[in-house]
C-alpha cells in the first residue's frame, strides 16, 4: 500500500497536524496525514470558537506565516467580536464563534485541496526508528509507513481515559477510543512523560432553553475577521447569551463531590489553571454565590448548545440536576454529559526550538502533546512542526520566531525553557513584548518570514507590503500637514481637551488620549486623503496605532533590542557546565538538562538566577 517513502508523516488529525499536513504539503514536501477517524478532521473537542484574549494574536499569526487556521474560521463563523477594546491595542483581542460542523468541514476542504497531501485512516501504534532517527511509522494493522520525519500530534488521545462521576473509560474524545503503544515506546527511548487532565461541559438542546430570561450577548456591529486574505466578513450573526449559576446550583453540585473523581483520588493529573471545572470553582471560590455561564450555539443550523463555564466530570445525574436549577434552564435537555478526560504527554523541556525532540532526529511533537491547551496554541506549534521538518529534511536552515516577533515565538519558548506541569495557556501577560505584537501587525511581522520559506504566497506578500506602503503614507500625512485651530477645536472640545490658540501639524493633536481615528475623519483634507487613497479600515487602524503609540512601540524595540545582543551569544554544542564551580547546583543541573543554546535561552530558565547568567557571561569573555 505504501511503497514509496514519504518527506512528512503527520499523526493526528487535530488542529496541530492539520497545521502540520498543511505547511509541510505547501511547502512542497510530499506529506501523508495519518489519523485515526478522517471525519474529525479539525474537529472542535470543546469550544465552538477560535481566538480569544492573545489566542486572536496567535490565529492571526498563523495566518500571516500561509496557514489555514484564520481562513477557516473566517468561512465557518457565526459571531465575531474585538475583546478588549476599552484597553490598548497590545490588548485588543479577536474572538470568533463557529459552526463546529462546518469549521471540521473546511479544514478537510482545505487539506484535500492541498498538492502533496495524502491521507490515510488508522491508528499509528509506534515509530520506526534507526541510529537515532525516526524513519517511519507502524500502524494497528502492522503496516509500516516510511518517512523522513515525523511529526506527533496526538492531543488528549494518548492512553486518554476518560471520567464521568464513579465511571471511567478508555476513550481519546468522547465515541473514540485512546491511542495506544506510542507512550511506551517513546519512554523506553529515555523520555519522560506525564499525565495532564482536560474537561469539557455538557451540550444541551437549545429548543429546551429559555432565552428571554438570559442575557443577550450579540456580535459586534461591524465585525471584522481573522484571515489577511480575501474572506468574507459576516453579514448576520447569531447571538450567545449570558447566564448565572447560584448557591441554589452550588449546592446541588456539592451533593455530587463525593462521588466526583477530582475529590476521591481518581484523577491525579493536574486540570488547566485558567479553565478549571464547575465544581473546582465552587471550591477555590467558596466565597462566590455564582459564576457566569455563557450559552454558545454551535452553529447556524443545529439545536446543539454549548454550556460554556459548565466543565465538570461529576455524576451525570448530578450535572443534570444541578443545571435545570440554572435560570433559562429550568426545562433543559442533555444531548451528552460533560466528563473530565486524563492523557498522557510529554515534558516539552526535551525539545529543541524547532519542535524537533532532542533524543530522536527528525521526530517532532506538536500540540497537547507538549502539555498546552487551546486549539489556537496546538494549531501553532502543528504550523512550526510541519515548517521545520520540511527545513530539516531539506537542509536548510531552521525556522525560529524571537519572543519579539510573535506569540508564537514566546509559546515554544516558554515550554522549552521553562517546561510546564500544568496545562500550558497563552495570555498578554506572557509576552514582555506585547506592544509590539498585536493583532493588527501580525501581517507586517511574519508575512515577509513566511515568504521567505515558501510558505505565504506573493499575493500574501503584495497584500502586506500595500497595507504597510498606505499606512507610512497616512503617518507622513499626519505629520507634514497643519491643521487651523477653527477646525480642530471643536473636536478637542467633544472630548473635553485644552484648545489651540495657533495652527500646528495634525500628528500632534491626533496623538492627544482621547482622540480617534474616527474624529480626526471629519476634518476634509483628512477624510479626502482616505478617499482618494482608497484607505481600507485595516490602514485606518494601522496608522492610529502608529501614530497613538509610537513612544511606546519605540521603548519596547529598544528593550528588544538589548534582548537579541544575549541572543547573538552563543552556547557551544555539548558545554561542560560542571567545570563552571561557581553556577549554583539548581542552574547547572536545568542547564545541563535542557541545554540553552544562547545566553539569552539561559537566562529564562527557571532556577538560574541573574548571578548564573553573570559567571556564564564571564567564562566566554563578556
Amino acid at each position: 500500500m505504501f511503497e514509496k517513502e514519504y518527506d512528512v508523516i503527520v499523526v493526528g488529525g487535530g488542529h496541530a497536524g492539520a497545521e502540520a499536513a498543511a505547511a509541510a504539503a505547501n511547502m512542497g514536501s510530499n506529506t501523508l496525514l495519518v489519523t485515526m477517524n478522517l471525519q474529525t478532521i479539525g474537529q472542535m473537542s470543546c469550544n465552538p470558537a477560535m481566538g480569544g484574549i492573545a489566542k486572536g494574536q496567535i490565529v492571526r499569526e498563523i495566518d500571516a506565516l500561509g496557514g489555514y487556521s484564520g481562513i477557516v474560521t473566517d468561512k465557518s463563523a457565526i459571531q465575531f467580536k474585538m475583546l478588549n477594546k476599552s484597553k490598548g491595542p497590545a490588548m485588543w483581542s479577536p474572538r470568533a464563534q463557529n459552526d463546529r460542523m462546518r469549521f471540521a468541514e473546511e479544514w478537510r476542504t482545505a487539506l484535500e485541496g492541498t498538492p502533496n497531501c495524502d491521507f490515510y485512516q488508522e491508528m499509528v501504534k509506534g515509530l520506526l526508528v534507526e541510529k537515532d532517527a525516526v524513519v517511519g511509522v507502524r500502524t494497528s494493522l502492522g503496516i509500516d509507513i516510511k518517512a523522513r520525519a515525523v511529526v506527533l500530534t496526538n492531543g488528549t488521545f494518548l492512553n486518554g481515559l476518560i471520567h464521568i462521576g464513579e465511571k471511567q473509560f478508555g476513550g481519546g474524545r468522547a465515541g473514540e477510543k485512546a491511542a495506544t503503544g506510542i507512550t511506551e515506546q517513546l519512554t523506553s527511548f529515555g523520555f519522560d512523560s506525564g499525565r495532564m487532565k482536560t474537561g469539557t461541559p455538557p451540550r444541551v438542546d437549545g429548543r429546551s432553553l429559555d432565552y428571554s430570561k438570559m442575557i443577550p450577548q450579540p456580535g459586534d456591529e461591524r465585525p471584522e475577521k481573522f484571515s489577511y486574505s480575501e474572506t468574507s466578513v459576516l453579514t448576520h450573526q447569531r447571538d450567545c447569551h449570558m447566564t448565572h449559576t447560584s448557591a441554589i446550583v452550588h449546592e446541588l453540585l456539592k451533593e455530587g463531590f463525593d462521588r466526583s473523581p477530582m475529590f476521591n483520588g481518581r484523577i491525579k493529573s493536574i486540570g488547566p489553571r485558567y479553565c478549571p471545572s464547575i465544581e473546582d470553582k465552587i471550591n477555590r471560590f467558596a466565597d462566590k454565590d455564582s459564576h457566569q455561564l455563557f450559552v454558545e450555539p454551535e452553529g447556524w443550523n443545529t439545536v446543539e448548545v454549548y454550556v460554556n463555564g459548565f466543565s465538570t466530570s461529576l455524576p451525570e445525574d448530578v450535572q443534570f440536576k444541578a443545571l435545570r436549577s440554572v435560570v433559562g434552564f429550568e426545562k433543559v435537555k442533555f444531548f451528552r454529559p460533560g466528563y473530565a478526560i486524563e492523557y498522557d504527554y510529554f515534558p516539552p523541556t526535551q525539545l529543541k526550538h524547532t519542535l524537533e525532540t532532542k533524543l530522536v532526529n527528525n521526530l517532532y511533537f506538536a500540540g497537547q502533546i507538549n502539555g498546552t491547551t487551546g486549539y489556537e496554541e496546538a494549531a501553532s506549534q502543528g504550523l512550526m512542526a510541519g515548517i521545520n521538518a520540511h527545513l530539516k529534511i531539506n537542509e536548510e536552515e531552521p525556522f525560529i520566531l524571537m519572543r519579539d516577533e510573535a506569540y508564537i515565538g514566546v509559546l515554544i519558548d516558554d515550554l522549552i525553557t521553562k517546561g510546564t506541569e500544568e496545562p500550558y495557556r497563552m495570555f498578554t501577560s506572557r509576552a514582555e513584548y506585547r506592544t509590539l505584537l498585536r493583532q493588527d501587525n501580525a501581517d507586517l511581522r511574519l508575512t515577509p518570514k513566511g515568504y521567505a520559506i515558501g510558505l505565504a504566497n506573493e499575493e500574501r506578500l503584495k497584500r502586506m507590503e500595500d497595507k504597510q506602503k498606505k499606512s507610512e503614507a497616512f503617518v507622513k500625512f499626519f505629520k507634514d500637514t497643519s491643521v487651523l485651530p477653527e477646525d480642530i477645536n471643536p473636536i478637542l472640545e467633544s472630548v473635553n481637551s485644552s484648545l489651540v490658540k495657533q495652527s500646528d501639524k495634525m500628528y500632534k493633536a491626533f496623538s492627544r488620549p482621547k482622540v480617534t481615528m474616527e474624529h480626526m475623519l471629519k476634518l476634509e483634507s483628512v477624510s479626502d486623503f482616505v478617499q482618494k487613497n482608497g484607505l481600507n479600515r485595516e490602514v485606518l487602524e494601522q496608522t492610529e496605532v502608529q501614530v497613538k503609540y509610537s513612544g511606546y512601540i519605540a521603548k519596547e524595540k529598544v528593550n528588544a533590542d538589548k534582548l537579541h545582543r544575549l541572543e547573538n551569544i552563543k552556547i557551544p554544542d555539548n558545554f561542560d557546565y560542571s567545570k563552571l564551580k561557581s553556577l549554583s547546583f539548581e542552574a547547572r543541573e536545568k542547564l545541563e538538562t535542557i541545554r540553552p543554546v544562547t545566553i539569552s535561552q539561559a537566562s529564562r530558565i527557571s532556577g538560574v538566577s541573574p548571578s548564573d547568567i553573570s559567571v556564564l557571561l564571564v567564562f566566554m569573555g563578556r
